[in-house]
């Protein structure tokens, strides 16, 4: 938590609803049961993943009044909503598609290399009274690691119904960086 100077109440109450919602993600990612399905397994960790991007961006919608950043928000919650339910349906199939121990376990590596990246930026992501900025600065390490465990995932044999949804996070989150990190320039952040 870096705070850089004097916050005002409503910064105040954004990033403490901000650290609670990371909280909650980092047990969420780090503590599902894992198995020998790597299709499976990125569907358990992925999903707390969008659980709290949806959940920052309710965050920031609370307090911002910036339009574009509203439209940014809601098109979270609307993609990572439908991305849930997508996992959620193929879950119990992508379940069976089992993979041998040496690939989970190379799988796996590279995930919690990318969590441990992403689960530190977020952490030390800029705390002030522009919360506008603090929730791009936040969901910029969000988005990627969304979109590194999903190339990582394309790099083994998965399931073929989790195909399209890894290709649609990859599509999604970065466009949504390129959006936030336009928006960051031209606020000045």
């Amino acid at each position: 938590m870096k705070y850089s100077n004097q916050l005002s109440d409503v910064a105040k109450n954004y990033l403490s609803a901000y650290y609670c919602i990371l909280d909650d993600m980092i047990k969420g990612m780090t503590q599902a049961e894992l198995t020998s399905s790597i299709s499976a397994n990125f569907i358990v960790q992925m999903i707390p993943h969008h659980m709290a991007a949806i959940e920052m961006s309710h965050n920031i919608l609370k307090y911002t009044t910036n339009i574009p950043l509203q439209e940014i928000a809601s098109n979270i919650i609307t993609s990572q909503t439908e991305s849930i339910q997508n996992m959620r349906q193929i879950q119990g199939a992508c379940s069976e598609h089992k993979n041998c121990d040496r690939d989970i376990e190379l799988y796996q590596r590279r995930v919690n290399q990318i969590l441990q990246t992403m689960f530190t930026a977020m952490s030390d992501a800029r705390a002030d009274n522009r919360i506008n900025c603090d929730f791009m600065w936040e969901m910029i390490p969000h988005h990627r690691g969304a979109v590194e465990m999903s190339k990582n995932a394309l790099g083994f044999d998965i399931c073929p119904q989790l195909k399209p949804i890894l290709d649609a996070i990859i599509t999604s989150q970065q466009k949504g960086i390129k959006e936030m990190q336009q928006l960051l320039r031209c606020l000045g952040c």
